[in-house]
């Protein structure tokens, strides 16, 4: 019944050594949660922390301490703080210029929402909106226009009608000379 032998135990094998490839690119980090209560419903919404679209609006931003001089273009959706001098081109897509912004350039987006300092002249698809403390000298052409009580605005207004009248033939612009300062 009782033998001398000794169960045996397993061995711990040798750790294998660790392979590192470093062509290999590093993976992304896992996003951080943060969970929110709702008291209406009692359920916990859970969303990505620090998700820079949700916070600013925009798909990419220009700090306020970079200085940009040339030819800026793209395909998503830009806030700029900053200073750019040149061409900016986001034919698809929403421009900001932000408080801090100072942009000497000639723009051309779907929607421009000036909330900083513009000279040069806007074309926008959809609108152009200048903020009560926004500054624009320059030509504007939109299909739609809204300066805010207080914001500066020295050139002229086209409308462009072209999506609207394209179907009828009728004629494609309408020309607006405007000039207004409001303080």
């Amino acid at each position: 019944m009782w033998s001398n032998k000794k169960p045996e135990t397993p061995q711990a094998a040798e750790p294998e050594p660790r392979k590192f490839n470093f062509n290999e690119p590093p993976k992304p980090a896992p996003a951080t949660w943060e969970g929110t209560s709702t008291m209406a419903t009692g359920t916990d919404a859970i969303r990505p922390l620090g998700n820079t679209a949700e916070r600013t609006g925009t798909g990419a931003r220009l700090g306020s301490s970079l200085h940009v001089k040339g030819e800026i273009s793209g395909n998503e959706d830009l806030l700029i703080d900053g200073t750019v001098e040149g061409l900016i081109t986001l034919d698809e897509r929403k421009l900001t210029i932000g408080a801090s912004a100072k942009v000497t350039a000639d723009i051309i987006a779907r929607e421009v929402v000036v909330y900083g300092t513009v000279k040069g002249n806007l074309r926008a698809k959809d609108r152009i909106e200048i903020k009560k403390d926004g500054s624009v000298n320059g030509d504007l052409t939109t299909a739609r226009i809204m300066i805010e009580d207080g914001a500066y605005f020295k050139g002229s207004v086209e409308i462009d009608r072209t999506s609207d009248k394209e179907s009828s033939g009728a004629n494609a612009f309408a020309r607006v000379p405007a000039t207004a300062k409001t303080i």
